[in-house]
């Protein structure tokens, strides 16, 4: 018998969908965020700029000084990996004399977590 002549019983595999899916171009936008953050160091870059209070506020920023210790990398890969995070639109930069200040730009971690954000109600069954 053909496939074309079965009946389609309803089956437990085919749920309904209780979202709203992530759009096939903003997944493509998040897929390339999510890389520049597949890297330990841009990962670690990335959270030391967000546990200073100045790399939370846009504008003020961190001194790429008080980054490149916390690395056992030259300097020149430290602004490689910055660079990416910033050209993944997750940080933001500005020169300053000699010295370079970045903070994080909110709205691209809202993006982020909201791909990543259960609906509430599972959440609520999880619990």
């Amino acid at each position: 018998m053909s496939k074309q002549g079965l009946p389609v019983l309803a089956s437990e595999c085919c749920t309904p969908l209780i979202a709203e899916p992530i759009a096939e171009d903003e997944a493509a936008e998040m897929a390339r965020v999510f890389k520049a953050l597949g890297d330990p160091i841009r990962l670690r870059l990335l959270s030391l700029i967000g546990a200073h209070e100045s790399g939370r506020q846009v504008g003020d920023g961190v001194c790429v000084c008080e980054l490149t210790g916390a690395f056992a990398v030259t300097a020149p890969t430290i602004s490689h990996h910055l660079k990416v995070l910033r050209e993944a639109g997750l940080i933001d930069s500005q020169r300053r004399g000699t010295w370079v200040y970045y903070w994080i730009i909110p709205a691209t971690l809202k993006r982020l977590t909201s791909v990543l954000a259960l609906p509430e109600t599972l959440v609520a069954d999880a619990r």
